[in-house]
């Protein structure tokens, strides 16, 4: 069991050496019981969020999916109009949903000296890591928020190295999700006149993938801080399974004359919300868009996600399908190896979709 005692001030010992190096995370802060934010945690007014009320991304019912062609078309409508939208009856069952729950919670229940064992420093392995904030390095605020991400590279080097509080729920879940995301990726392929996914577009759509578990403990004061500042992720599609506390905030309208701001993605019960990625954006040419969302700390309740990134592999070249440039379109993005976009992406702090433009031709 963690320590619990009433911290007013936490001016008196090391954050950094008590989050980051002691493999304490946010969670250690949070269970000692302190009663005011630190500093390195309160984020400057512009990277709080203006949020509009009364209004969500589309929700799809897929129990139709094989006989009725709309259910598709809204698939492709929302990841162009929205990027962001929430499946129900996607065919992932539930009890591999609360599965992989119950192990988030599981891992993140376990001493910090088992958890350390997974720390950059520590890992036996790059494709395993234990982590708090995005890249506490380059960030001028931390975020309210620990991590373990888990990079797939076969089943039998999971079962080898990933964490056995978590490994097999982790796996049965990625590998249940995967006839999903084929269905996903084939329908929005179809609409660009792609017709087929060959053994090259299915690495370049989604040839690797990343699992994070996601923990956001219970904040002091949740209004001065953010579980994940805003951005875009880097992946063709992210597959998120929330819990029932909510966080979630998608950014909406921006630059289009409308109110620009954020709206909240309710939790419903087994369903998962699907975006699309950078990645995405550049092969379609900005046909389907990433879009900026964020989440927001909680001040009552402890609060867990999952994204599953589904990626290109990392020595492949994004960059406008050749089906989209070979019918007429002019090319928005140049050809760049993911790899570099990726490292781009996680050597500075979110911020926002910036991460793009990397990718963009000057006009």
């Amino acid at each position: 069991m963690a320590p619990t005692m009433a911290v007013s001030s936490t001016d008196s010992f090391d954050i950094t050496d008590f989050v980051i190096n002691k493999g304490n995370g946010v969670k250690g802060l949070s269970d000692l019981g302190i009663k005011s934010l630190p500093s390195q945690y309160i984020q400057p007014q512009e990277a709080l969020i203006n949020i509009i009320p009364q209004q969500s991304i589309p929700v799809v019912d897929m129990s139709n999916w094989d006989n009725d062609p709309k259910v598709a078309e809204s698939v492709c409508e929302a990841a162009e109009k929205f990027g962001f939208f929430q499946l129900v009856n996607h065919g992932v069952p539930l009890e591999v949903l609360d599965g992989v729950k119950d192990a988030t919670h599981r891992f993140f229940g376990l001493p910090a000296e088992e958890k350390r064992k997974y720390t950059k420093e520590l890992s036996s392995t790059n494709n395993v890591r234990f982590g708090t904030s995005f890249s506490p390095d380059a960030e001028k605020a931390l975020e309210w928020k620990d991590y373990l991400s888990l990079f797939y590279v076969s089943e039998e080097k999971a079962s080898a190295l990933w964490p056995c509080a978590c490994r097999d729920e982790v796996l049965e879940y990625m590998k249940r999700s995967q006839v999903l995301c084929t269905k996903l990726m084939t329908a929005l392929m179809e609409k660009l006149n792609v017709k087929e996914i060959d053994k090259t577009k299915e690495s370049l759509l989604m040839g690797s993938k990343r699992i994070n578990l996601n923990y956001y403990p219970r904040c002091p004061n949740p209004q001065l801080t953010v579980g994940v500042g805003r951005h875009s992720d880097v992946s063709s599609l992210t597959f998120l399974l929330q819990d029932e506390i909510g966080g979630l905030y998608v950014r909406v309208n921006e630059g289009k004359g409308e109110e620009d701001g954020w709206v909240h993605v309710p939790p419903i019960e087994g369903s998962l919300v699907i975006n699309v990625g950078d990645a995405l954006q550049i092969l379609s040419n900005g046909r389907y868009k990433s879009v900026e969302h964020c989440v927001i700390a909680s001040g009552s309740k402890n609060r867990i996600s999952i994204p599953i990134f589904v990626n290109p592999k990392p020595n492949d070249v994004i960059g406008p399908l050749p089906e989209l440039i070979n019918a007429g379109e002019k090319p928005k993005y140049k050809n760049i190896l993911y790899s570099d976009y990726v490292k781009h992406f996680f050597r500075k702090a979110h911020d926002g979709k910036k991460t793009v433009a990397f990718a963009e031709i000057s006009s």
